[in-house]
């Protein structure tokens, strides 16, 4: 499946909150953790915000890298989110949704003051 957008680029505040992130989960690599918060931001009843998102750190990764071996399933989720959400999955709609997304779940983990070591993630699903 073609991704929505090929480079995904975080904000400094993202970037700020996955370090946050990886000291206290001891999960080492970015694209994990943004799986984490993408999924967290997913469960969510709401959409998220329609608000800018600046690209202004240096982490940046491919869909691939995003991704990984579930590439495909959370490009799934993502167009059926959209779809319940009532905005269309034209591709343009789907990177915006994506970065959106992806920002206000990261931000959720981070925000998580139950969130002490990757157990804690765990228990999120569970």
């Amino acid at each position: 499946m073609e991704p929505p957008i090929d480079r995904i680029k975080l904000s400094q505040t993202a970037k700020e909150q996955l370090i946050k992130l990886k000291r206290s989960t001891k999960i080492e690599n970015w694209n994990v953790l943004c799986r984490w918060g993408f999924c967290r931001s997913l469960a969510e009843p709401t959409p998220p915000s329609p608000v800018p998102i600046p690209t202004d750190s240096n982490v940046e990764m491919t869909w691939s890298v995003f991704g990984g071996e579930m590439s495909d399933i959370l490009l799934l989720a993502l167009k059926q989110r959209c779809y319940n959400d009532g905005f269309g999955t034209s591709k343009e709609t789907l990177a915006i949704q994506f970065r959106l997304h992806l920002h206000r779940g990261i931000g959720y983990l981070a925000g998580d003051p139950s969130i002490k070591k990757i157990e804690d993630l765990i228990e999120l699903v569970v």
